[in-house]
């Protein structure tokens, strides 16, 4: 098989050649966009799943289904202990400047972007003393308009993002459409942030205005935003993103072969599903590797059993390893007794489900540990993305067949 021709693409947030499986979740986005063109209320947008479920694939494509329907977007990819001031006057700029040709009135843009300077703008820290800031913070966002006062600049993130949001939702109304903001790895949004955004957006709903926040994010988001406001859980529209079925899994593998005139023997694609367990990374990483080591066409359930080794070794280095090697030898050790738990609680041979959830007091028990002294350790690892706390006093891993990776790892 010619490698140059190779069709299939592992990467992080890269979208494969088919995107298989998440018709439904792109239809329900066509009725959002539909609803809000016509003037009907509809809910901003959570996506929730495991990383390599293909999130950021599903949500770039969304924000091109967005720009397909004339809209004005921005997107963002939250980072732990960043204030959300300065990405988001960054995506309202770019979703403003997408709307601005069609706008007929200049004036209007620019007194939008100035409000969107000042909010920006009280991001930027003093030194000490009241002091100028340092060179370094002397950020500026790229606004040619002179800041304005009084409005979406008071400092108080609540405040100043519902009156920024809503002077943008205006100037999409002046042009007929809609404006819609895509923020990746959104259980990262600090507290204060999460909380002011809920606001805006519950601000928006009751305002039937054209603006709407996408998010996409790890399976205990919807627990992040609902400590933020009670009223979040019916504020956002949840969707949550999981492994491909076998139809979808089969379909991600084949199309794209079938473009290059190349065929799947069915026990070659049984072996695959089994191997990838359906996830969207696997499967492009499964998929690449069979194809580099197949001789011919059709491929072989051996040729999968000859590439799964190679497939294996790159996900120990790339995907599980650079996740593991950013844990401290305590976070670690609390890791591979999670993983030894979650095999016990499995069925005879293993069952390997990074869905399951494991007691906390069961891992203090294993490690022969108080609760307490551990509650460290799971902080450093929930805040590094590595497990995450669904629901209160369990915990399980973000990435899948983390656990299967650990018990294969010395100790």
């Amino acid at each position: 098989m010619d490698p140059v021709r190779n069709p299939y693409a592992p990467g992080a947030g890269q979208r494969p050649p088919e995107l298989a499986g998440r018709g439904r979740e792109l239809d329900v986005f066509d009725v959002v966009l539909e609803r809000i063109a016509r003037g009907r209320p509809e809910r901003s947008l959570m996506l929730t799943g495991l990383r390599g479920v293909g999130k950021t694939v599903l949500l770039n494509t969304l924000r091109s289904e967005a720009i397909n329907h004339l809209w004005g977007t921005g997107k963002i990819e939250a980072r732990p202990d960043q204030s959300l001031r300065r990405p988001i006057a960054a995506a309202l700029h770019m979703a403003v400047r997408e709307l601005a040709p069609r706008h007929r009135a200049p004036d209007r843009i620019d007194a939008f972007l100035g409000v969107l300077k000042a909010f920006a703008q009280r991001s930027t820290p003093t030194g000490r003393g009241g002091a100028a800031p340092r060179l370094r913070d002397r950020w500026q966002p790229g606004i040619d308009v002179p800041a304005s006062s009084g409005r979406a600049d008071s400092g108080d993130i609540e405040i100043d993002l519902v009156e920024l949001l809503s002077d943008a939702a205006a100037v999409a109304t002046d042009v007929g459409t809609g404006i819609a903001i895509f923020i990746d790895e959104m259980q990262d949004v600090d507290a204060e942030d999460v909380s002011a955004l809920c606001a805006a957006c519950h601000e928006l709903s009751q305002l039937g205005a054209p603006l709407i926040v996408v998010g996409a994010g790890l399976p205990h988001l919807p627990a992040v935003l609902s400590a933020a406001k009670s009223y979040s859980e019916r504020l956002y529209r949840y969707q949550r993103i999981d492994r491909l079925d076998r139809i979808a899994a089969d379909q991600a593998l084949c199309a794209p072969a079938e473009r290059e005139e190349v065929e799947y023997e069915q026990k070659a694609l049984d072996l695959l599903y089994e191997k990838s367990g359906g996830y969207p990374y696997f499967v492009q990483a499964y998929g690449k590797a069979t194809w580099d080591h197949a001789p011919r066409s059709p491929i072989t359930a051996a040729d999968v059993r000859v590439a799964a080794p190679e497939a294996e070794a790159e996900l120990a280095v790339g995907f599980f390893g650079s996740r593991f090697e950013r844990a401290t030898p305590a976070e670690r050790e609390y890791m591979r007794a999670m993983a030894t738990l979650a095999l016990v609680d499995g069925e005879e041979g293993g069952r390997d489900d990074m869905d399951a959830a494991v007691p906390t007091a069961e891992i203090a028990r294993a490690l022969g540990r108080k609760p307490a002294s551990l509650s460290p350790a799971r902080d450093a690892l929930i805040k590094k993305g590595l497990i995450y706390s669904g629901e209160r006093g369990t915990v399980a891993f973000t990435v899948p067949h983390f656990g299967r990776y650990l018990r294969t790892q010395p100790a």
